[in-house]
């Protein structure tokens, strides 16, 4: 196999992963803010819909402000999201070719989306850290705010002030996030893909192109089963990563679940859905034109 051809898995994920954060970061923002809100209000009985504080936010800081953060969540992509997916879509290749061509099995499909979602989280927490503070400083107190400039700023002070283990707050969360997340998205993607081909490309010969509406319905199916497994630890480490004092992630989830109820773990589900969601059909959907681009321009 070419380098170029080892490469493009890996482009074509952080390409289309970023251009997926770019669309959706009001709504990541949004949900990071309803996630964090009752370590800031814990008197407060009732909780912002994203719209609500969207709006507020413009009123307040201006319409840019919705955007906080966006330059932790294009490096995040850049790292997180071009080793989740070329990983995943290399491990995946790999496995059918010892298994003769033929279609992995859903289990065999989960285990690598659990995999390489582990190892990309590893590779991007630092950036996530930065990212949830960034989206998160200005909702605290003037005296209680990071003011960070960007990315690189917030890596730097956080490793600085903090120590570099500070940028690896709430790993584990975060890589059971990852997996859950990938394994929700990417596995049930391709499960899923391989089901309706077979009910709406039917008349389809096995090897011709799959419909785009067969990749956006598998695309909406994976959005969901990636929302709802992964949110629960994905709520956990936003609270373990903006500096809340637990003790870990033992402590971060008794606590919540005393204080505010297990199904607090799915607090701002919508939010997290209209983030994830939009994101997964963009980042599946893209996919396709991005390798085409990919394959044009280093085929020459």
């Amino acid at each position: 196999m070419s380098v170029t051809a080892t490469i493009e898995p890996f482009a074509v994920g952080g390409t289309s992963g970023m251009l997926a954060s770019c669309c959706v970061h009001p709504i990541d923002l949004a949900k990071v803010r309803i996630q964090l809100y009752s370590t800031l209000h814990p008197s407060s009985t009732t909780k912002p819909g994203f719209a609500g504080i969207l709006t507020q936010m413009i009123k307040t800081h201006g319409f840019f402000s919705i955007y906080s953060g966006l330059s932790a969540a294009l490096a995040r992509q850049a790292v997180y999201g071009t080793a989740r997916i070329g990983l995943h879509r290399s491990f995946s290749t790999e496995l059918q070719r010892r298994n003769d061509g033929k279609p992995l099995s859903f289990g065999t499909k989960v285990l690598a989306g659990m995999t390489s979602g582990s190892i990309a989280v590893c590779l991007g927490t630092p950036f996530d850290v930065s990212l949830v503070r960034m989206q998160g400083d200005s909702m605290k107190p003037v005296g209680m705010r990071r003011g960070y400039k960007n990315v690189f700023d917030a890596l730097f002070r956080i490793a600085k002030e903090e120590g570099v283990k500070n940028m690896y707050s709430g790993l584990l969360p975060n890589i059971l996030r990852g997996m859950s997340n990938n394994a929700g998205m990417l596995a049930c993607y391709d499960q899923a893909e391989e089901m309706l081909t077979q009910l709406i490309d039917s008349k389809n010969d096995k090897k011709g192109p799959v419909s785009l509406t067969t990749r956006l319905c598998a695309s909406l199916v994976a959005g969901f089963t990636a929302s709802f497994c992964s949110l629960p630890f994905d709520l956990l480490k936003s609270r373990l990563q903006d500096g809340k004092s637990y003790s870990g992630i033992v402590d971060a989830a008794t606590t919540i679940v005393a204080k505010e109820g297990v199904l607090s773990f799915w607090t701002g589900f919508t939010a997290y859905y209209m983030r994830t969601a939009p994101h997964a059909v963009i980042v599946l959907l893209a996919a396709k034109p991005v390798t085409d681009g990919y394959r044009t321009i280093f085929s020459q």
